[in-house]
């Protein structure tokens, strides 16, 4: 999870929007990855799964919004699929004692990040 997560930093911090193939590409590796880790995800891993998870799914929410046809069902099963995993991760940050108070702290420091320094 941690290449996925810097790699949805390097997103976020990007001037264009990227393609719908890349979009795709990186939407299956977080879905797959998740289905192979959840279980065993340590903490720190659950808190940047859930931040990935909550990107992907807001920009193909956005997504499905702006596109017409069938792209814009595509972002928005992504979408669905999306929130069931955040829905998993955040009770079980939610079961571990943080509020939706914490992830919204937790979330503004981890986009202040920003991508990795090479």
């Amino acid at each position: 999870m941690q290449e996925l997560y810097e790699q949805i930093q390097v997103y976020l911090n990007m001037d264009e929007e990227i393609s719908f193939k890349e979009f795709n590409d990186f939407y299956k590796k977080v879905l797959d990855r998740l289905g192979e880790t959840h279980e065993t995800l340590e903490e720190e891993m659950v808190w940047k799964s859930l931040f990935i998870v909550e990107n992907v799914m807001s920009n193909a929410n956005g997504r499905a919004k702006e596109t017409r046809g069938s792209e814009a069902k595509k972002y928005q099963k992504m979408a669905q699929r999306l929130q069931l995993w955040s829905n998993n991760l955040g009770a079980r940050l939610a079961k571990a004692g943080y509020t939706e108070e914490d992830v919204n702290e937790r979330f503004d420091k981890m986009f202040n990040e920003g991508p990795p320094q090479e």
